[in-house]
């Protein structure tokens, strides 16, 4: 039974199906995953009936990279609502000044300027408002299979799947291959805003970009006068073993949004960091743009703790350590298993799983989530399990998780087989 009363799992289930998404509890129910989130504790989650633990090795895209309820993010939570609430967006805030402060220490370049948000599709969005009005330009050049967001801008730039349902597409969003760089230069002109992307397309499978690739993109854009917008809301706050993914890169974007993670997975906060040159277009009027909720001087104090973790001396050096045992670890399981599972892509803790089979993903979440893994397949492509461990975890809980991804990969053998 519910630790919240009498609810059962199945009258959950009922009561979602009937009053917040009859797809998602039809989906789950079919495919034999009938969990509903109950206690959670750093890397674990149990189930609402307390029968069934896993380690969230899905982290949400990012927003669990510190784990669930970290106690310190806890506190800076605790402690803010004993003087605090959501603050007045139309004025001057020393919450959100401080937090912008802190991250444009620590984001590349000269990126200094922050607006806040509540979701990665605004971020997304305001990014995009930037880069047209700075330029002049309206079109926006983006990638096959990525995604940004489900809100305005960001889903018609985002793969046809998501925006297509919603009339969404639009001449003025273009999108060519990931990490094809001629394609790109051939195509991005003097009509377009900006390039949108994501350092590694995580929806896309986590493709992992060639070392040129991105430079590449850099010198295409100041060659026709376009800004690099990078999508960092997953790979970014150490997840690819560095504080920011496009730092493997060594390119500095126009625009740098984050989110997820910057939550400490307990108040929702994003961010959009802009070179200096580009706040100029809020000179004219400063109020049009605003966000209610965005920036909200609660969030910004957990926001704060977030980034105090991340500059740690040894937080990134245990990312490094704990993504050396996964890359010795998967390569094992990869050879072992080969043809089933054809390929490991890995920067840091941003790993995708890469089976034969579009439908092996599917096959593969369901033999983690029996074997007490939470972990999914990538939306699109689905031959890719999306695999991102917390940040924070301890080396022998990293071996834990290989084991039982051993065990996934022998049930989804059977399976296969039968």
């Amino acid at each position: 039974m519910s630790a919240r009363g009498s609810q059962s799992k199945s009258d959950i289930f009922q009561k979602f199906s009937q009053y917040v998404s009859s797809g998602k509890a039809r989906f789950f129910q079919e495919n034999g995953i009938e969990f509903v989130f109950g206690r959670r504790e750093g890397p674990f989650v149990w189930d609402i009936d307390g029968q069934k633990q896993l380690i969230d090795c899905h982290c949400n895209g990012g927003v669990f990279n510190l784990g669930h309820r970290h106690p310190r993010i806890v506190h800076a939570l605790e402690q803010a609502l004993r003087q605090l609430d959501i603050g007045n967006h139309h004025f001057v805030s020393a919450h959100r000044a401080r937090l912008a402060e802190k991250l444009a220490e620590i984001t590349p370049g000269d990126l200094q300027y922050t607006v806040f948000g509540v979701s990665g599709g605004e971020a997304i969005d305001t990014a995009i408002k930037i880069a047209r009005s700075a330029t002049g330009r309206r079109n926006i050049l983006s990638v096959k299979g990525g995604y940004h967001g489900h809100t305005g801008y960001a889903v018609a730039a985002g793969d046809s799947k998501f925006s297509a349902p919603f009339l969404a597409e639009s001449p003025e969003f273009v999108r060519v291959p990931f990490n094809d760089a001629a394609t790109l230069e051939q195509t991005l002109n003097t009509d377009f805003a900006a390039v949108l992307v994501e350092t590694i397309p995580a929806t896309l499978g986590m493709p992992i970009p060639d070392e040129d690739y991105f430079s590449r993109v850099k010198q295409r854009c100041e060659a026709v006068g376009a800004l690099l917008i990078i999508d960092e809301v997953q790979t970014g706050l150490g997840r690819t073993g560095r504080a920011w993914g496009i730092e493997h890169y060594g390119v500095v974007p126009d625009i740098l949004v984050t989110g997820k993670g910057l939550s400490g997975g307990i108040y929702p906060m994003t961010a959009t960091v802009i070179r200096p040159e580009l706040e100029t277009v809020f000179h004219d009027d400063p109020f049009v743009h605003i966000s209610t909720f965005g920036g909200a001087e609660i969030g910004c104090a957990v926001a704060e703790e977030v980034l105090a973790i991340l500059k740690e001396p040894l937080f990134l050096t245990q990312v490094y350590t704990l993504a050396q045992i996964f890359e010795h670890g998967l390569a094992q399981l990869q050879s072992a298993f080969t043809p089933l599972f054809q390929e490991v892509r890995q920067k840091g803790l941003m790993i995708g799983l890469k089976m034969a089979d579009p439908a092996l993903g599917q096959v593969m979440t369901k033999a983690c989530f029996e074997t007490g893994l939470l972990c999914v397949f990538a939306g699109n492509d689905p031959s890719v399990v999306q695999f991102l461990p917390p940040l924070i975890i301890e080396p022998a809980l990293a071996e834990e998780i290989l084991t039982r991804l051993e065990k996934a990969l022998k049930l989804t053998a059977q399976w296969v087989n039968a």
